[in-house]
């Protein structure tokens, strides 16, 4: 690995140990990821040929740009999908359309409500996604829970069900999405061999978590959603309600039958209740009935209230971790692993899981994908242990650290977990879930498969 390679990585290191210390040193995390950013770039503009061989004397800021954007273009992809699921859910929620939910999931004790959220976070992860549901679930929260200490405990929790029901299903991670579309799993294979795997990866740091809950819940201060002065009927709220979670349900739908990337459907959906709220303002304030409340309901000021600290965390982290992937830091990883372990992929694919509450996933998978060729039979088969370890270990193992997944990231920014408070009380707990959903894997394969 070349001098440019190592400083490059140690920059990275420096930017990520900053995020951790963020409550001691008070700078916003986002500002620390923004400057990871553009200095692992700067670096790599030092001797760009040495990673992209096109990229020489004339053409050099050309390739390097292409190459730049093309991450960008993988990283805004998900960007737009959360600040389109964002708004959706922020829409329903302040017409009235959680207040179900919330009514299903209430109850006095603490411990109760932690296992009803636990299991329909799992629940609804594997239906729609993890990153839509963390969204979903936290806004349900803040309807439950009043005390801020126990609903950091009750989102962590949220974090480690929503990536546990995400890894088992094909559409309910980025990953599994990926490795479903290349061919390496199967929908069928997935679901039978790590549905139970997820749910004890699961089970284990939520029983652990309710230890520490006693008592019952303080009533929370209600926040009337919908007022005397809401000018929408009931028969609006409803729809709107529909269209919402229904048009969440249609994206994995969508995705599948038109093979465009997800954050398409959601801004097929975003666009579709917008122009329906809209409609039914037009026609209240062509009536005369508009009133103060109507314009802060409608898409375009929720659009404003849109966590854009977390967006732009988001956005320099993901292109920071490009950079390793550009220089190719993530395959020499993984090589290095394989040689290691000499071929143990429990192992491998135990490491690689860890890894990915470090550094993102995604690329991590990809390189996977292309480091690793599908064989006819044995563990690199389709549907075989190293393919269906690697689906589980990179959706679990994005629950030991709070930036470790995208759910994670959300719901970091939503509730302001410190990346400290969560190394502290949650990893220890979720590597145990981790740990134990691969011994049941190997339980699996062993005794039963």
């Amino acid at each position: 690995m070349s001098t440019l390679s190592i400083a490059i990585i140690i920059v990275f290191c420096i930017g990520y140990f900053c995020i951790a210390i963020e409550s001691v040193t008070k700078i916003n995390k986002a500002a620390i990821a923004l400057l990871m950013f553009v200095a692992t770039w700067t670096l790599f503009m030092i001797a760009p040929e040495s990673y992209l061989p096109d990229a020489i004397d004339a053409m050099k800021a050309s390739v390097v740009s292409t190459t730049i954007e093309h991450h960008l273009g993988s990283t805004a992809t998900t960007l737009f999908f959360l600040m389109g699921a964002m708004t959706i859910v922020e829409l329903v929620d302040q017409n009235g359309g959680f207040n179900f939910v919330r009514d299903t999931l209430q109850t006095t004790s603490k411990r109760a409500l932690l296992w009803r959220i636990a299991c329909m976070t799992f629940t609804l992860s594997a239906i729609l996604d993890n990153l839509t549901t963390s969204i979903v679930m936290i806004m349900i929260l803040r309807k439950l829970v009043s005390d801020k200490e126990d609903r950091l405990i009750y989102a962590a929790l949220v974090v480690i069900a929503a990536n546990s029901g995400g890894a088992f299903s094909p559409i309910g991670d980025v990953t599994t999405i990926m490795l479903w579309n290349k061919g390496v799993i199967t929908a069928a294979g997935v679901i039978m061999e790590i549905f139970i795997p997820s749910v004890v990866s699961m089970v284990i740091p939520a029983y652990i978590l309710s230890l520490s809950l006693k008592g019952a819940l303080q009533p929370v201060q209600e926040t009337v959603v919908v007022d005397d002065d809401d000018p929408l009927t009931p028969a609006q709220r409803k729809v709107i309600f529909f269209l919402g979670v229904g048009g969440l349900i249609f994206v994995p739908i969508f995705k599948t039958i038109t093979h465009l990337p997800p954050f398409v459907g959601i801004l097929l959906v975003l666009g579709v209740l917008w122009t329906v709220t809209e409609i039914f303002y037009c026609r209240i304030h062509q009536e005369g009935e508009d009133t103060k409340n109507s314009p802060q309901k409608r898409v375009s000021k929720m659009l404003s209230r849109i966590d854009m600290d977390t967006i732009l965390f988001f956005l320099g982290i993901l292109m920071a971790v490009a950079c390793l992937e550009t220089i190719g830091a993530l395959t020499l990883l993984g090589q290095t692993l394989d040689t290691v372990f000499e071929g143990n992929h429990y192992l491998v694919t135990g490491i690689i899981g860890v890894l990915s509450s470090i550094v993102d996933n995604v690329p991590l998978v990809a390189g996977c994908m292309g480091m690793y060729p599908v064989q006819a039979a044995g563990d690199m088969a389709i549907d075989g242990v190293f393919w269906q370890l690697l689906a589980y270990c990179a959706g679990v193992g994005g629950s030991m650290l709070i930036i470790g997944s995208a759910a994670g990231v959300v719901v970091m920014g939503l509730e302001k977990i410190t990346f400290g408070w969560y190394m502290k009380r949650i990893t220890w707990i979720a590597f145990v879930g981790y740990l134990a959903g691969i011994v049941c894997y190997w339980a699996e394969k062993t005794f039963l498969f």
